[in-house]
């Protein structure tokens, strides 16, 4: 049975790394997701001929009866369960999804420079981003039918934006009013989520407070063109620590936003990215660039059944694991511990997306779908406890930057009777891992 609509959330952008204060966290409030996709023509805001709405519905999900016993599942209740697959109703995460993208101002913030300046700082590396964490099953399309800036009727001080507010008071009527200045010239039924990028001159700085925030689904949002605006990405500010490096990484914000709107929930917890690091972007998002986990990526649809191995017998298994960010070959291994969590296996290096990896290896963590988002919902287990870790790049949590197990390591649970040995590499840089259970 689906889970039934519950009460809307929000989702905001995790807290920073060292150098930058603690943010508040979105506040708390459960929620389902809904999204209308049609095909649309590039670059415009209004339907392709012949196109028609399609209905949501879950995420395409690679499996077969053998992965049965780690398709582990949280209560209805949990906030944005890490359960798979994913409940239905979240925007699609395969094939093409094109994403409305409005820039806006207000008469107490008018917009810094042009409207297309403020774009840019976001595209094309967020779509290069998904394309590349994707493998090329994600087709994001931004698209700008306005290019303008799209000035607000209220102020901002009056609109009382707070960070994590919910659709109501503030949230409910900015929506409706960029709606009504939108709608003229968009096609709402066109696209498949919005991102609205405030000129970054409206609130505080995000070395204060990151308004950043998504509403993950609401089927009580605002309309627009017979639908609800359900899914949409709020970027404010800019997450520029002054360390020089916001030019090539100040965009990651959106592709953590976007995360929500495809279903993934906050990583990091109210002590900040202690629990994952910066092995997710849905951890970490300043800083130095970082890929999406692999029981992520099989959560998104982007991994094949036969990419991912669940090891539910008693005995002894090996398998050999190619680096995430390489496309082809086995990336996930997963052992359940019940029906609720598991253990996964994965391989990082420093490639692709995972450019601050500093020490390449195996990513061991453990994975549970009964806890909500921004809770921890995913731990990394530390090969390397109290080390201080390997990399001194910025707003990056450097005590689990060293977490991976080298070949000749071993995690074990005892209580559980699980044991995982890193057993060997080879010279095109697998490797190979040993799972007993008893």
């Amino acid at each position: 049975m689906q889970p039934q609509p519950q009460r809307p959330r929000s989702y905001g952008s995790g807290p920073p790394g060292r150098r930058i204060p603690r943010r508040r966290l979105a506040a708390l409030a459960c929620v389902t997701a809904l999204t209308f996709t049609v095909s649309t023509s590039a670059g415009t805001g209004h339907l392709a001929p012949g196109a028609g709405t399609a209905g949501a519905g879950p995420i395409s999900l690679s499996r077969t009866s053998a992965h049965a016993p780690c398709m582990i599942r949280g209560a209805r209740q949990v906030q944005m369960s890490e359960g798979i697959p994913t409940t239905a109703g979240y925007a699609r995460s395969t094939g093409t999804v094109r994403a409305l993208t409005l820039m806006i101002d207000f008469s107490d913030a008018p917009g810094e420079g042009k409207a297309l300046d403020r774009y840019r700082e976001f595209f094309p590396q967020t779509r290069h981003w998904f394309r590349t964490s994707s493998y090329g099953r994600l087709d994001y399309r931004p698209e700008t039918p306005i290019p303008e800036w799209l000035r607000m009727p209220k102020s901002f001080q009056e609109y009382g934006i707070e960070r994590g507010a919910p659709f109501d008071p503030g949230y409910r009527a900015l929506v409706q009013d960029l709606v009504a200045a939108a709608d003229p010239e968009v096609d709402f039924r066109a696209y498949d989520l919005l991102n609205v990028l405030v000129t970054p001159n409206a609130g505080p700085s995000a070395l204060d407070t990151v308004l950043s925030v998504t509403f993950a689904g609401n089927p009580e949002a605002p309309t627009a063109d017979g639908i609800p605006v359900a899914n949409a990405s709020f970027v404010y500010s800019r997450q520029d620590d002054g360390s020089g490096s916001y030019g090539r990484t100040g965009y990651r914000v959106l592709p953590h936003e976007n995360g929500h709107v495809f279903g993934l929930p906050d990583l990091y917890t109210a002590e900040g990215g202690g629990a994952v690091g910066h092995w997710d972007i849905m951890s970490e998002d300043w800083g130095a660039n970082n890929d999406l986990l692999g029981w992520h990526k099989w959560k998104l649809g982007w991994l094949d059944a036969a990419q991912v191995h669940c090891v539910s017998a008693p005995g002894t298994t090996e398998y050999t694991l190619t680096p995430l960010a390489r496309t082809g070959g086995s990336k996930l291994v997963f052992v359940p511990l019940d029906s609720r969590s598991g253990y996964a296996v994965e391989l990082r290096t420093r490639a692709g997306n995972d450019e601050s990896v500093c020490r390449p290896g195996v990513l061991i963590y453990k994975v549970d779908a009964e806890v909500d988002t921004g809770m921890g919902p995913v731990t990394v287990f530390d090969s390397r406890r109290d080390s201080g870790g390997c990399t001194r790049a910025p707003n990056v949590h450097a005590e689990l930057s060293d977490a991976p197990f080298a070949p000749g390591e071993t995690f074990r649970d005892p209580r559980r009777g699980v044991t995982i040995r890193v057993a060997g590499a080879d010279l095109a840089g697998d490797y190979r891992v040993r799972v007993t259970r008893e």
